[in-house]
């Protein structure tokens, strides 16, 4: 089994292609080890020492690390942990814990505005992030503001905030004038 990595923009997360399906459908977030226990993969790669955060795509697994501790010391012990599941058998979620399209359901009178800024997300901002370790999905809206939860990558990545601004908030804009700004929410 050969994995490839991916460096990230964001230089505290590293992105891991093993070669296999790693989530059939959706994305599958866990920020802290206490998250974990769902998914037997990301519970190893949380017992590696230094690891912040673990975020998983159809066919890749992202991995933060803390600051303090330096990418040449860990990345060794990482791909032995996902070489060492998927050789195992064992899933990647546990049974029944199957992840969903990501986005908040939204209930009220714009429900065909927030359609609209489902679609354009999921059609032109999660593909180009998928590609860059994360995601971004919809919180919510409210007078003209979009709310989305950043995933994996994006997380703290320095260059999110100018994704967000100057990338997701024009092309909404863009397309649906009733958009007037998108902020990041915390979840």
């Amino acid at each position: 089994m050969f994995i490839q990595t991916e460096s990230t923009p964001n230089p505290a997360t590293l992105k891991f292609l093993p070669g296999n399906t790693v989530l059939q459908a959706g994305t599958a977030d866990f920020p802290t080890a206490d998250t974990a226990g769902k998914s037997p993969l990301a519970t190893r790669l949380f017992a590696v020492d230094g690891v912040t955060g673990v975020f998983f795509g159809t066919d890749f697994v992202t991995v933060t690390k803390a600051d303090a501790v330096e990418w040449d010391h860990i990345k060794p012990a990482l791909l032995g942990a996902i070489m060492e599941h998927f050789q195992s058998g064992q899933p990647v979620m546990d049974e029944g814990d199957q992840p969903s399209s990501g986005h908040a359901e939204h209930h009220g009178e714009d429900g065909e505005i927030v359609g609209q800024i489902k679609e354009l997300l999921d059609t032109r901002v999660r593909p180009a992030v998928a590609q860059d370790g994360g995601d971004i999905t919809f919180h919510g809206f409210e007078r003209g503001v979009v709310y989305l939860h950043m995933q994996g990558a994006c997380a703290g990545c320095p260059s999110s905030t100018l994704t967000l601004k100057m990338g997701i908030e024009n092309l909404l804009r863009h397309y649906i004038p009733e958009v007037t700004e998108v902020r990041p929410v915390a979840v």
